[in-house]
């Protein structure tokens, strides 16, 4: 079964929260776990994950937090999803099909090929800007 992890499910909701603020509002990360109802350490750690690929932009000190690092119609919820679960995969055979002795002659594998083409246009096709304005 492809499910989200928890820590998917968090990272959607703290960056939702972020597109929803102006794009120079530094939040604090305690008022955004608050907010979206998500432990402040855990998405500390996903907020790091995110800086460090410009998804957001840290700030330490006084008056420190984070921003979103792009304009939210620019991010991804697909973008969002494979930086903290990685590709978007729903049997291993898609990720190695040469690691697979059936993939010369399996009839499911075009099958899986196709839902993770769906399931990544679907992601790819909603952007920050829609789900901060969707209520």
């Amino acid at each position: 079964m492809m499910e989200l992890t928890r820590k998917g499910e968090y990272a959607i909701r703290g960056i939702v929260y972020l597109a929803g603020k102006p794009l120079d509002k530094v939040c604090l990360l305690s008022d955004i776990a608050a907010a979206v109802d998500v432990p402040p350490t855990f998405l500390a750690k996903i907020f790091q994950q995110f800086s460090k690929i410009g998804l957001v932009k840290s700030f330490r000190g006084t008056g420190g937090g984070f921003m979103l690092g792009r304009e939210p119609e620019n991010i991804t919820l697909l973008e969002v999803v494979e930086a903290v679960e990685g590709p978007i995969m729903p049997n291993r055979c898609v990720a190695a099909p040469t690691d697979c002795e059936r993939s010369g002659f399996c009839n499911v594998h075009p099958v899986w090929r196709r839902v993770q083409g769906e399931v990544r246009s679907v992601l790819g096709g909603v952007t920050l800007k829609e789900l901060s304005a969707a209520k």
